[in-house]
Order: structure tokens, then sequence, then C-alpha cells
């Protein structure tokens, strides 16, 4: 399909901070502009969809993507346009006046509340102002909306350079990956990744648990943790894990010693113990050195690493030193060559940008939960119903 003078509908993730009006990070613009430039240079009439924030279904004017709008412009470095609605006859008049290389940006979708139904007839109406469809919002393809999956039904269908980008990473990571496999899950609690647990015992060689979750284990295993943050009525459950990942021949690696501390604040009084030593009035906030150190030691034997979950209260210093100690290890492997290096997941994302480190994994994704989900083992709706890459479209 020659794509000069198409109209694309280009369903992108705006959902950015906003502070008074004003875009306050400029990121995920950036990551999605390499898409919209080359759909624009080759002629294409780009109009970009996206949704922003929780009005559900309700018009909210502080949830509008008119000021999105203007900074993707800035971003592109040209005008861009925008509709007050994406259904019916503004929309309509909006598509109608573009030519060949423009952009406009479409008035968020959760503004109706077929988006998230995946109502048919909202779809149609999103189908009928475009010939092509290209999805580069991997981080919502994990939902089954009208934007991400209905209207894709629709359409000519195609993965856009950013869902390329991330599908090729995280084959890279777990569909195909090069052994041994690591996989560092870490994170407040048990139950939020048992699915995420379930799936990796059966895919990864070894599987590093740290964060509070951590301590989960540890207690069921017999260890006395304190007062630190656990799920008693999880144990066997982690027990249940642990006898998975054994008869799969995943080796487990928990925390050897931990930075305890009486009280969860910043630049308290610490101390480091081993996992059976820890203080009845303390709570174990970090892993310990020991347990950093003797994973460092082993990363010369790793091919490919996967991190969701800082190791610790990484917001509140001094419980980011494993982290930060990890991460430049990891970053280190990574520029020499030896290491495939991936993470993702909001929490990563921000303990990997303080540690200053993000920029130098193999590749860091921004889409939370449709991260989890794909790690999980999860089918996502917005991926499977794609027939072909952005190439395929000449």
């Amino acid at each position: 399909m020659k794509i000069a003078g198409q109209r694309v509908l280009l369903r992108a993730d705006l959902n950015v901070p906003v502070r008074d009006g004003k875009v306050t990070d400029l990121t995920r613009l950036e990551r999605l502009a390499p898409t919209i430039r080359e759909l624009s240079e080759k002629g294409a009439r780009v109009i970009v969809l996206s949704h922003f924030d929780r009005p559900q279904g309700k018009i909210v004017p502080e949830m509008s993507l008119r000021p999105i709008a203007e900074a993707l412009g800035t971003v592109l470095g040209k005008p861009v346009g925008f509709a007050a609605d994406c259904v019916g006859p503004e929309a309509t008049a909006k598509v109608a006046a573009m030519h060949g290389g423009d952009v406009v940006v479409l008035e968020n979708t959760r503004f109706h509340p077929g988006e998230e139904e995946n109502d048919p007839e909202f779809a149609k109406a999103l189908a009928q102002l475009a010939d092509v469809y290209v999805n580069d919002a991997f981080s919502v393809s994990h939902r089954a909306h009208a934007s991400t999956e209905g209207v894709a039904k629709l359409l000519p269908s195609y993965a856009g350079r950013l869902m390329q980008a991330e599908l090729t990473a995280l084959e890279q990571a777990l569909g195909n990956p090069a052994r041994p496999v690591a996989a560092i899950v870490a994170g407040s609690k048990v139950s939020t990744k048992l699915d995420l647990l379930g799936n990796l015992v059966g895919k990864v060689d070894i599987l590093v648990i740290g964060g509070a979750m951590a301590n989960t284990f540890l207690a069921a295993q017999g260890h006395d943790v304190g007062r630190s943050l656990q799920e008693k009525d999880l144990h066997a459950t982690a027990l249940a894990i642990l006898k998975t990942a054994k008869e799969k021949d995943c080796e487990i690696v928990l925390p050897q010693d931990v930075v305890v501390a009486k009280t969860f604040a910043a630049d308290v009084p610490t101390q480091v113990v081993g996992v059976n030593a820890i203080p009845a009035d303390s709570m174990a906030l970090d892993v310990g050195p020991a347990t950093v150190a003797a994973f460092i030691k082993r990363l010369p034997e790793i091919k490919t690493i996967i991190w969701n979950g800082p190791l610790g209260a990484f917001e509140t210093k001094p419980f980011d030193a494993s982290t930060n100690e990890l991460a430049e290890a990891i970053a280190k492997a990574t520029d020499a060559g030896k290491i495939v290096s991936v993470g993702g997941g909001g929490d990563t994302v921000s303990a990997l940008k303080l540690a200053g480190v993000h920029e130098r994994m193999s590749y860091l994704s921004s889409a939370g939960g449709a991260f989890l989900e794909w790690m999980e083992g999860k089918i996502l709706p917005g991926v499977e119903v794609l027939s072909a890459g952005l190439s395929n479209l000449g």
C-alpha cells in the first residue's frame, strides 16, 4: 500500500505528566516522534489518537489533549492541529482539511464511554476517519479498548516504530533469549506478582527476589523478619513457588543479608544483618551489600537480564544503595556488550533514572501494566490484532 496521501490513524500514548496546563516531561512524546516523522515525511495525513487520564466517559476540561498537542508540535518542530472531539463533525472536518504530511491530534478518546467499553459503533466512528491504522502505544495494548483493538479489526493494521522496538526487545529478553537468563523481581507484595513469578520460574534460569516481597519468602522459610513488611497469609504460596522453581530447574536467589532500621525515614540509623539475625524491633528496608556483591560476581555467566522492581525502598536514602550498585554493574556489563538488559515498570524506570543508568540499559520499557502482563505470559489484545509492522506499509 502506498502511504502518500493516506489517512493514518495513529494510536499513541499521550498520557504524559501535565502541570498547570504545561507538559512537564517530553520523554514519551520524543519516543513517539520517529513514527510520526516517518509517516509525515512519506506524505501521510497523520491523525493521532490517545487517551489522557481517567475521565470515565465524560468531558473533563482539565483532561483535554490540547496542551499535549502543542507540546507534540514543539517536539516535532512543526505545527500540529487539534480537533475538539475524536469522532463526529469536529473530527471529520479537521481530517478533511488535512494535506499530505499534516499532523492532527484528536481529543481524549476516554471522553466517550465507548472507548473503554470497546463499543463497536464507537470503533466504527473512529475507523471512518482513516484508511490505515497504526498502533505505536504498547503501553496501552494490554487493554481491549476501541482505540487499541476495536478499530484495528476494521482497518489494515500495523505496528509503529516504538511498538516494534518494544516487541523486539521483549522477544530478545524472554521470547528467544541468549541464556542463561536472570530475572530480578522485587516490590512490596508477593500478591501483586503471583502470575509473574509463576510464569518466570518456567522461563528463566535464575530468579532474584528482592524488595519487601523477599521478606515473605524468608519468613515462609522460618526466618524471623521482625517488623518487616510481609504477607503472612502467603507463606504457603511462597513455599509452593520455591518448590515449582526447583522442579523446573530455576534457581531462586533470596537475600542473605539486609539493611534494617527501627523506623522508615530518610537517613535514620541503619544496621546490616544476616537474614537469620533481624532484630525483633527492626524492619528490613533494603537488601544488604553481601547479597548484591554475590549477584554481581555472577554477572559474567549471565547473558540476558530482565528487571522489574527496585531491591529496596529506593525513594528514601540510604535504602537505594543496593539498587544503585546493582544497576551500575548491569549497566557496565551492557556497555561492554556482555549482557542484554531489559527493565520495565514504573518504579523500575524511576529507580534506574535515579541511579543514572536508564540510558545504558539495552531497553527500558515505560509501559507499566502492559510490560507486567507481557512478563506474566498474557496475550496483549492490542498487539495480537495487528497484522504487520510499519515497514510493510511502504
